[in-house]
């Protein structure tokens, strides 16, 4: 461990001991609650910040014992130091509430500042740049988005290319959980299905008719690689939208989503008019028959996503040093806001590859590809059919799903459409683990796909094993 444990028997409990980790590790490991001994953090009024759990992990929320930092740059406390073993009580004593600090980075509250700061200039910007967007041509759409991005490589939280945050504040919770039992693995449900070590999904985000009327071919790429993806589609202002091309994809195999309203980047900028727009939206989800949705430019804001009316959303970028806006949910599986599913995108997008950092190879995909599998969580990458059409664009993504195709050949990804994932994660969220016979099994829908796994404790984290 960073630090070891110390036994405190004097600190007092102050919240309902049956709510805290039932939504931090049980959810998340699928794992039986009575195996994960922590006790309520106690209630604080410090202030709100940065801290670190471990030299490697820095966290945003509430420490009990002192304030946190105002920023990810400043000296901060590790609440490791802090952790204490209640032999009393039988439980482990955290300075801080996992389960806060677990929602706020995949909520991406430690960003709300970002969107307060200039908020007015900004509004402008954007009203001026969506007006003029039909009549400026990539090169300058490219120029006036560096301008913008300027000093996104001197952004250290979250962590780029991947940021992994989130998996490993789980590890080191269930390392101290291990720790503390004195034992030495265990079992919990595996995150995909048939054992497959990580996932792997292709999005198309359909944004203008050029790129409308690419979309067979770019199915034609897809499939003589025997991959099936989805399209988001903007259902107003940008192209007309045939009912039979939609039904031609899906009789292909492939999936429609809804891409926004119309795609003006002004989605989430107030909340009456985002309401207005979310119940067009949801009608477009029903006459299309679309499960799932994305955002314009990935603008998001989890706190308004009750109004939506999809079983997943896939708006929210793991780490967005090179987004409008910026944050990331500093995770690389899926998770629930409130009823909806949310597939994060992982990988950098084509046309920030492309345009923004002037890269035509697959080595940064490939780096963020071997980061999330080493965390076994989603490949999410975003293909716009509008800027594949180049030639050396549409070599790049050939490679890429060549090389995609040689990691499915191995078994090493799982590659569904995005609506399989959205389907397998929220069967996994109601299945539980059952000890009965001397055995481990699990019941629930989907139960014939599910593997059980072990993590084992190795030092401050773990590693896992599957059950054969």
């Amino acid at each position: 461990m960073d630090h070891p444990i110390t036994f405190d028997r004097s600190a007092g409990i102050i919240e309902d001991k049956a709510q805290l980790h039932k939504h931090v590790l049980a959810d998340y490991y699928r794992c039986l609650t009575d195996q994960v001994p922590f006790l309520p953090a106690v209630k604080s009024t410090m202030q709100e910040g940065y801290f670190r759990f471990g030299a490697d992990t820095i966290c945003y929320g509430q420490l009990s014992y002192k304030d946190a930092a105002r920023s990810p740059l400043m000296q901060l406390a590790d609440a490791l130091e802090e952790v204490a073993v209640e032999a009393e009580a039988e439980g482990i004593k955290l300075p801080f509430n996992p389960s806060e600090v677990v929602e706020n980075l995949r909520r991406e509250r430690y960003a709300a500042h970002f969107r307060k700061e200039g908020q007015v200039f900004n509004e402008i910007l954007r009203k001026a740049y969506y007006f003029l967007r039909p009549c400026l041509g990539v090169s300058v759409r490219r120029h006036l988005q560096k301008m913008r991005l300027r000093g996104w490589s001197e952004i250290s939280f979250p962590a780029w290319p991947v940021d992994t945050t989130v998996e490993r504040i789980h590890q080191k919770l269930l390392a101290l959980s291990l720790e503390a039992q004195g034992v030495q693995r265990l079992p919990f449900i595996w995150f995909w299905p048939e054992g497959f070590m990580s996932c792997a999904i292709i999005t198309h985000d359909v944004e203008s008719s050029l790129g409308w009327g690419f979309c067979r071919r770019l199915m034609d790429l897809n499939e003589s690689f025997e991959f099936r993806s989805s399209f988001q589609v903007v259902p107003e202002n940008r192209y007309s939208i045939s009912k039979s091309f939609l039904q031609d994809i899906e009789d292909r195999g492939f999936e429609v989503n809804i891409h926004d309203l119309n795609h003006d980047g002004r989605l989430y900028a107030e909340r009456a008019e985002f309401l207005r727009r979310a119940k067009r939206i949801n009608s477009y989800a029903r006459e299309y028959d679309a499960a799932g949705f994305r955002s314009g430019v990935l603008y998001r804001n989890a706190d308004w996503y009750d109004a939506l009316e999809f079983s997943y959303d896939m708006s929210f970028p793991n780490v967005a040093h090179l987004d409008p806006q910026r944050g990331g949910c500093c995770t690389v599986m899926p998770y629930f806001i409130g009823k909806i599913v949310e597939l994060p995108v992982t990988c950098t997008q084509d046309y920030t590859l492309f345009h923004i950092l002037g890269n035509y190879s697959i080595d940064l995909w490939k780096k963020q590809i071997a980061l999330i599998m080493k965390n076994h969580g989603l490949i999410s990458l975003i293909v716009h059919p509008d800027y594949i059409q180049e030639q050396r664009a549409q070599a790049t993504y050939k490679n890429l799903l060549s090389y995609l195709s040689d990691l499915r050949v191995k078994g090493s990804i799982w590659a569904p459409l995005p609506k399989d994932v959205a389907a397998w994660w929220r069967e996994r969220s109601k299945m539980e683990l059952v000890y009965e016979g001397g055995k481990w099994r699990i019941e629930g829908a989907g139960k014939e796909r599910a593997c059980i796994a072990y993590a084992a404790r190795v030092g401050n984290t773990v590693t896992y094993s599957l059950e054969r």
